[in-house]
């Protein structure tokens, strides 16, 4: 079938799959008030890939067989590759004003990382079963999402450890026959998965041999009996108070979602008890999806950079010298960002056949992010001044009798209008959010987790400079 159409994958979501949000079991997830924004969010995806503008860089040509997919279901090959991906996670980031869409990206991840693991562990049924795989999301353009967080229980105990409440904390296999697999169990903080088609399940951490039957990875519909998906509440409009804006929102919803005895048949099973791999997926995963974490990040931040410039320059402070120094921070802080996110796509290195971001710069990239953006909203915020947070509303700013009040009194610069000022308000109550800041702590894992893998890769970094020092100081060994 090849590529799909925006209105073609909204209509694939009315397959019967069960998900709860609100209390209420949704019919349509694509024509729901509030989930049916996040479907339209993902939709934009498939738009890019019918817009000329933006086909190249969405679209590429499948080598083996000439037909045009997405470039998210590409095997990556060289430093271009990766740089072109990068791009168009940047470009749909910027056009979900400053929201992943998601169709593809994440679940590409998840495919590549596979796709590599199974390649290093060396068993040709996987290595068959991923490619086979990877052939039916470019044929069929499915939208698909990483199932990776499991619920886990109590944190610090293992998934099979006695000592749990009950073993079903972290999914896993309670049989098999000739069809496939029987999974229970509950992964968390899912994005997307109400509205795609796909869910392609990793191990979120390493195992013991006990913990065999928690080994597993594959590839699921959303539909799939014994499924169901409760949904986070999240705002998907405006609110009344706040000045109105034509620009669609774009917010994304994530899920707890229960597999309850559901089979799994043998060709979308990766992984199935090779306990010693799973630290390896967990792994090769996390580098993909840091790499794309980095990507969409750099549109949010250009966002916070943009609301501190503004919101300055209509406060009239943006010639202070202590304002013009918090700015030059903001600068350092996005341009990093984006050097080290490009300097890990050409210094790439292979796995399992594939080219893959430099794992060094991936992670400084990601912590840098991270570690760095309290900082920033800190910033934002104390540029912006109280009225974030005290100034009236809207509604209040249409009553007759208050307008003109509004008006003399909460202007900054003569140059700027008081609505213009109190619109910017709204957008940066918007986008420095207690959701967004949790998403931006601990998205693509925790700091901490991209310190420990800085490390662990910099060992051959470190054994070079200390023979240096060594060379140099004429040490006898």
């Amino acid at each position: 079938m090849g590529l799909i159409s925006a209105e073609q994958y909204k209509e694939s979501l009315n397959d019967g799959r069960v998900v709860y949000y609100k209390g209420e079991k949704i019919e349509n997830v694509a024509t729901h008030p509030d989930l049916g924004v996040c479907a339209d969010l993902m939709a934009i995806d498939y738009e890019m890939a019918e817009n000329p503008e933006f086909r190249d860089l969405a679209v590429i040509k499948d080598p083996e067989s000439g037909a045009e997919i997405s470039r998210y279901y590409y095997k990556p090959q060289n430093a271009d590759d990766l740089l072109k991906a990068h791009e168009l996670i940047v470009k749909a980031t910027e056009l979900g004003d400053g929201y992943i869409p998601l169709a593809h990206d994440i679940g590409a991840d998840a495919l590549n990382a596979i796709n590599i693991t199974a390649n290093m562990i060396g068993n040709q049924d996987y290595i068959d079963r991923i490619e086979n795989y990877r052939k039916t999301l470019q044929q069929e353009d499915l939208a698909t999402c990483a199932g990776v967080t499991c619920v886990k229980g109590d944190r610090m105990l293992r998934p099979s450890d006695p000592g749990q409440a009950h073993p079903d904390f972290y999914i896993r296999k309670v049989d098999q026959n000739e069809k496939g697999i029987i999974v229970r169990g509950a992964k968390i903080h899912i994005t997307g998965a109400a509205y795609c088609n796909d869910i392609i399940v990793l191990p979120c951490r390493a195992m013991t041999e006990a913990d065999a039957d928690y080994a597993l990875s594959f590839a699921i519909p959303a539909n799939t009996k014994g499924i169901r998906q409760v949904c986070r509440p999240f705002r998907s409009h405006l609110s009344p108070l706040e000045f109105p804006n034509t620009r669609p929102v774009r917010v994304h919803t994530d899920s707890l979602i229960v597999f309850d005895d559901v089979l799994v048949p043998w060709e979308r099973v990766f992984l199935c008890g090779e306990w010693k791999f799973a630290a390896t997926l967990v792994y090769n995963f996390a580098l993909m999806h840091r790499r794309t974490g980095c990507s969409y990040r750099i549109p949010l931040s250009e966002q916070l950079v943009g609301a501190a410039v503004a919101i300055a320059d209509y406060n009239g402070i943006s010639k202070a010298p202590h304002v013009r120094e918090k700015i030059t921070d903001l600068v350092i802080y996005l341009e990093t960002l984006k050097s080290l996110s490009k300097t890990a796509c050409y210094d790439f290195v292979m796995r399992g056949g594939l080219a893959v971001p430099n794992p060094i710069a991936t992670n400084m990239a990601k912590y840098h992010f991270a570690h760095y953006y309290h900082d920033v909203v800190k910033i934002v915020q104390d540029l912006a001044g109280g009225l974030v947070v005290t100034a009236p509303s809207y509604r209040d700013y249409q009553l007759v009798e208050m307008q003109a009040d509004i008006d003399k009194y909460l202007q900054g610069v003569k140059e700027v209008s008081t609505e213009n000022r109190l619109r910017m308000f709204d957008l940066i109550r918007r986008i420095t959010s207690s959701d967004l800041e949790t998403i931006c702590l601990h998205g693509e894992g925790s700091p901490m987790a991209e310190r420990m893998t800085i490390f662990m890769e910099a060992g051959k970094v470190l054994a070079e400079c200390k023979q240096l020092v060594e060379e140099m100081a004429q040490v006898t060994k």
